[in-house]
């Protein structure tokens, strides 16, 4: 723990986009005991949503705002896609606070929104907490003086809008290296590999989401989890319908609990092609999972999960298995690393079990 973390302070403030950053802001301040001086929780951190568009995402972040205060925190929903005009109004809104906040919590360092508002802050501590898989590259980049550019998309060439935030970006990227009095945190349960001179990590181990929730009544059967490969560009969508069926009869999965940016088309023909029930939580998986009830076994393709679950799960007799992803389902468009840092992703992956790629033939 940072030596400076154990008192909140009068101005801390976390934006987050999605329900799994305020989950982990969460997480991280119960790691570091946010407390007032009268020993109650909740004191001096402001979480603000900087809401999606996006219908399940927005539900999933109405209710992880239900839980945020519950323990005592203060949250501002802000609608900053709500048109044209939004970013201007939340910005505008949001400066004054962000002034005088002496800590900057953050899910996201690759969003556009928050490295616009990083050049705003005058916070001499800023704290990056999980947003998935991305943090491994996150940290990466950062540790090699690199630009900030999200895994599936590096290796193209940068658009007439990455120019012209080029700037922008730079600023930020400069905010978050520790220099003179400017101290940055990584509360995270990724492996990480290359840290930056100065940089604190700190491990998230899921206490918080072990201590409310479960432990979870666990079934005899499998559950599997989805992910967004295929509306990243990454993945195959026929090749990945194809696996899922494979692995679901595999292991004898029955439910597939969608992630929040897989499509509703592709999710009909998922059920149609086979047979499995389609879940959309309306909390994160590690919520999901912990309260139950879960399989017996989790299937998984790489993604957050492999890493996540098996911490917010430690204790039960839940066993997480990951299944490769095969050269062959990438896309033609995919990042020319994509193979490799999906593979990263499942090798790093601790108290798993590794499946090979189920085999499966591409449909003219």
């Amino acid at each position: 723990m940072s030596p400076r973390a154990g008192t909140a302070g009068p101005h801390t403030l976390a934006f987050v986009e999605s329900p799994v950053q305020l989950l982990n802001v969460l997480e991280w301040a119960h790691a570091h005991a946010l407390r007032d001086a009268g020993g109650g929780t909740g004191a001096g951190l402001t979480l603000v949503v900087l809401s999606p568009n996006d219908p399940m995402t927005r539900g999933q972040l109405r209710r992880m705002t239900e839980l945020a205060r519950d323990e005592g925190y203060q949250v501002r929903w802000e609608e900053a896609r709500g048109g044209t005009t939004a970013p201007f109004h939340t910005i505008a809104g949001l400066a004054p606070m962000l002034r005088r906040a002496s800590r900057v919590v953050m899910g996201d360092p690759f969003s556009r929104y928050v490295q616009l508002l990083l050049t705003i802050t005058r916070a001499n501590e800023l704290v990056v907490v999980d947003d998935g898989t991305a943090t491994m590259e996150f940290v990466s980049q950062l540790a090699r003086g690199e630009r900030l550019v999200r895994w599936h998309r590096k290796g193209g060439r940068p658009g007439p809008r990455d120019l012209l935030f080029a700037p922008v970006s730079s600023k930020a990227r400069h905010r978050l290296t520790p220099g003179g009095d400017r101290h940055v945190e990584v509360f995270s349960s990724m492996p990480i590999e290359e840290t930056p001179d100065g940089v604190t990590v700190t491990a998230n181990d899921f206490a918080w989401t072990r201590a409310r929730f479960g432990p979870p009544r666990i079934t005899k059967g499998s559950d599997l989890v989805g992910t967004s490969l295929v509306e990243t560009g990454v993945v195959d969508g026929d090749r990945y319908l194809q696996a899922v069926g494979t692995l679901a009869r595999a292991h004898g999965a029955t439910r597939y609990f969608a992630h929040r940016r897989e499509s509703s088309d592709k999710l009909h023909r998922l059920v149609q092609e086979t047979g499995l029930e389609v879940v959309r939580p309306d909390l994160p998986l590690e919520l999901i999972a912990r309260r139950g009830p879960i399989g017996r076994t989790i299937l998984s393709f790489p993604s957050t999960v492999v890493h996540t679950l098996p911490l917010a799960l430690a204790g039960t007799e839940v066993k997480v298995a990951v299944c490769d992803i095969d050269p062959t389902w990438l896309t033609e468009n995919a990042s020319p690393r994509a193979q490799g840092f999906l593979s990263g992703v499942t090798g790093t992956a601790r108290d798993v079990h590794r499946l090979s790629a189920v085999s499966v033939v591409r449909t003219a």
